[in-house]
């Protein structure tokens, strides 16, 4: 397994090409959103949209040691980073191409900031028991097949009385005006076709059970709702048209292929979701953040 450390004085080249780490490889074809430069945008977008709303009430002691569990391309890493400043972070993904694109942001956005990289799976981690006081980890259990069981690796490698803190989506709380089947139905493709990826686009409704599961103690879950209308153009801008509706757009050609719509009702259905940041157009969508303690 490979960890490289990238400070403002040091950016070793081997990061740009680590090592795959025994029993693990890369997400292809079955992470759903895919590694397009069009993906790595949305999340970007996303993550600057959302900052406030998500990291709001996350931060972390300088001097922290805090692992950031699946950083993909590094969208909420700079944020993370920009609320501690000062701590040790260690950002891990199972992607080399995403963890390039992360270090291009941070050394971007973040030069100074003292990061170790990481390129391996989350649940062979290759670090001793409790070494870590905090981990953060944002959209990444929605794509395991398993949640529980990679809680339960983030659990082993956080100190006792440590911090786990996970955020997460929850496709079936979208709702929107005009109301629209089309619309409805071609958000479903997109749950359906996570869930045959082995995820599940609905998971945000599960994190209590699951940390409290993994032996997590003092779960805490709070909804953190994103709403936009005409009052609130910023949102329906960067989250409605920028973020979730290519979010949905881009399965496109993988709901054909499964059989799950014909491209006639999947455009109309994409066309009548953007009619949703329009003027007189609402969309509603909740987010889930939970912080837990391990014992």
């Amino acid at each position: 397994m490979t960890a490289e450390t990238s400070t403002s004085a040091e950016t070793p080249t081997s990061a740009e090409t680590p090592t795959v780490p025994a029993g693990a490889r890369e997400r292809g074809p079955d992470y759903v959103h895919g590694y397009s430069e069009d993906e790595a945008r949305r999340l970007g977008d996303q993550a600057d949209t959302l900052a406030e709303l998500l990291h709001a009430g996350t931060a972390f002691p300088a001097g922290s040691r805090v692992l950031e569990a699946g950083c993909g391309v590094g969208a909420q890493t700079v944020h993370l980073l920009a609320a501690s400043p000062g701590v040790r972070l260690t950002a891990a993904d199972l992607s080399a191409r995403s963890l390039a694109q992360a270090r291009a942001r941070v050394a971007a956005q973040a030069p100074a900031a003292d990061v170790v990289w990481h390129h391996g799976d989350l649940h062979r981690l290759p670090f001793p028991d409790g070494s870590f006081d905090h981990v953060f980890l944002c959209f990444v259990l929605e794509h395991l097949p398993d949640p529980a069981a990679g809680l339960a690796a983030l659990r082993r490698v956080l100190r006792p009385g440590g911090t786990i803190t996970v955020i997460e989506g929850d496709h079936g709380s979208v709702f929107f005006h005009p109301e629209s089947r089309a619309a409805r139905d071609t958000v479903d493709h997109l749950v359906r076709l996570q869930a045959r990826a082995g995820g599940d686009g609905r998971l945000g409704r599960r994190l209590h059970p699951l940390l409290t599961a993994a032996g997590f103690d003092r779960v805490t879950v709070r909804p953190r709702t994103v709403y936009a209308d005409d009052g609130r153009p910023a949102l329906a801008e960067g989250f409605t048209r920028r973020t979730f509706v290519p979010m949905v757009e881009a399965v496109r050609a993988e709901a054909l292929a499964a059989g799950l719509t014909t491209p006639e009702a999947f455009d109309r259905g994409i066309a009548e979701l953007r009619r949703a940041a329009e003027p007189g157009g609402t969309f509603h969508y909740t987010f889930f953040k939970a912080v837990a303690v391990r014992p």
